[in-house]
């Protein structure tokens, strides 16, 4: 029997992603879904609940370029660039989106926007500081729930073009 809500089960990851990972043929993640009883809605919060390093965390984030949802990818240690995003994307105005924003345009509250199974399909970058492990760790829909990737299948699960948008410390 194949339904959402038996392969989900245990799993704690939003319906919608868990959707996204059977039409993806991903279906072997479910069971290293990790859910936590407390909130995984930041970064920080994510690596201490696994006890990671925090830039192996995988955090997307919704901006409006030109008014237009753009999906970055960027490591959890890192901050994003809005000049280089602009300058990525050709455009006139780069600025983070609203929360209503992001939910209208992934179908998941901030905290627990993964990579890819989103409402709407969204140009996607990724910073390339994501390549540099092994394994990293997103939100899979819910502020609760995370997955761990080989960054190189996460890119190209969420068919992001791999750019260099992390903002530069002095």
């Amino acid at each position: 029997m194949t339904t959402a809500a038996t392969d989900n089960e245990g799993s704690g990851a939003h319906p919608r992603f868990a959707e996204a990972l059977r039409e993806l043929g991903l279906d072997d993640l479910h069971p290293r879904i990790r859910r936590f009883p407390d909130a995984t809605r930041t970064a920080a919060e994510a690596a201490a609940a696994l006890g990671c390093e925090l830039s192996e965390i995988c955090k997307s984030l919704i901006f409006a370029a030109d008014g237009v949802p753009v999906l970055v990818l960027m490591d959890g240690a890192s901050r994003v660039d809005l000049d280089l995003v602009r300058e990525a994307l050709g455009a006139d105005k780069v600025t983070r989106a609203k929360a209503d924003v992001v939910r209208e345009t992934t179908g998941y509250a901030i905290g627990g926007v993964p990579p890819f199974g989103h409402r709407t399909r969204t140009r996607v970058l990724a910073d390339r500081s994501l390549l540099d492990h092994e394994v990293v760790w997103a939100a899979a829909g819910t502020p609760y729930t995370v997955f761990p990737m080989q960054p190189k299948d996460l890119v190209a699960h969420a068919g992001a073009t791999l750019v260099d948008v992390r903002e530069r410390t002095s």
